[in-house]
């Protein structure tokens, strides 16, 4: 029987403003960032970006045993398009670390090679074919070592739109991280990729958006900085994504795997400093609205 949908949520470091991009904004200490998170009821989490935990991968491990929570996986953003780079290092590095932590998926998104998500450049064919080999290579080295490699689309990477993703799943075998917010911002349409890609759907990044703000990245009206900036993420049930409609799809057809709650956000300042928001009243709010789908009508399916 699977798992109660109750007790596959996760949280990650991202919905508390924590993020690999410089100056992204105010970043958090780890201890209040775990502890908040076991106070929302979340009992395990993706690692955060390179330098949130601890380096050595047992002292990762130990940091979130510490606060009662344990680990699901890691976003790896690695170039996998250039034919001078070989991303498997930077990839077999972070298995370490997640092997350490008895997680199972490594989350990989193809970078630019560039700091932030407000630009990239164009992939031509000879770059499209290095990306999807190196996808394949990253993704039988990762079940070599007994953990599920999946495929990121993501703003401002060399995966965005939702052809993009198409491209991979025709053109490789690599699972794929189902993220509900930068599919929609990238032009894509999650609900209808879940619906007819079902079987490739190996992890789930759980966002709502504000479809107006999205719009205006799409058309080049605003940087996806600014955008996150000015609320673009809200929590789940407040935005423009069909989250009900996606979770009792993918329920509905077995999916087993954990629903990481990720609302990506820029602290100006420190909780209460100068009236700044505390992440975890919108942590609470997304979690309970998740819950919720387990409890209402459709309990029964989503409980599976």
């Amino acid at each position: 029987m699977t798992t109660p949908l109750t007790q596959r949520i996760a949280g990650a470091p991202i919905s508390w403003g924590v993020c690999e991009v410089p100056g992204w904004g105010h970043q958090l200490d780890p201890d209040l960032v775990l502890r908040q998170m076991r106070e929302a009821g979340l009992t395990a989490t993706e690692f955060g970006p390179e330098g949130f935990l601890p380096d050595a991968p047992e002292a990762k491990a130990a940091t979130l045993a510490s606060h009662g929570l344990s680990a699901v996986g890691q976003f790896v953003p690695v170039v996998l398009h250039d034919p001078d780079h070989d991303p498997l290092p930077e990839v077999e590095a972070a298995l370490t670390g997640l092997l350490a932590a008895d997680a199972r998926t490594v989350v990989v998104a193809a970078g630019t090679g560039a700091d932030g998500y407000d630009d990239r450049p164009a992939l031509d064919a000879a770059g499209w074919s290095v990306l999807l080999a190196n996808l394949d290579r990253i993704s039988a080295a990762a079940a070599g070592a007994g953990v599920l490699a999946t495929l990121h689309p993501h703003v401002g990477t060399m995966v965005e739109s939702g052809q993009e993703t198409e491209r991979v799943l025709d053109g490789s075998g690599i699972g794929l991280c189902l993220d509900t917010g930068h599919l929609l911002i990238g032009g894509g349409d999650p609900h209808s990729l879940a619906a007819r890609r079902p079987g490739r759907i190996a992890h789930v990044h759980l966002k709502d958006v504000r479809l107006d703000l999205a719009d205006r990245v799409r058309a080049g009206r605003t940087t996806y900085t600014e955008a996150v900036a000015e609320g673009m993420y809200v929590p789940l049930g407040a935005g423009d994504v069909d989250i009900a409609g996606i979770v009792r799809m993918l329920e509905a057809d077995g999916y087993a795997g954990w629903y990481v709650l990720e609302q990506d956000t820029i602290l100006r300042v420190a909780p209460g400093e100068d009236g700044g928001a505390d992440p975890l009243d919108d942590v609470l709010a997304s979690v309970a609205h998740l819950r919720s789908l387990a409890n209402g009508p459709a309990a029964d399916t989503v409980e599976g």
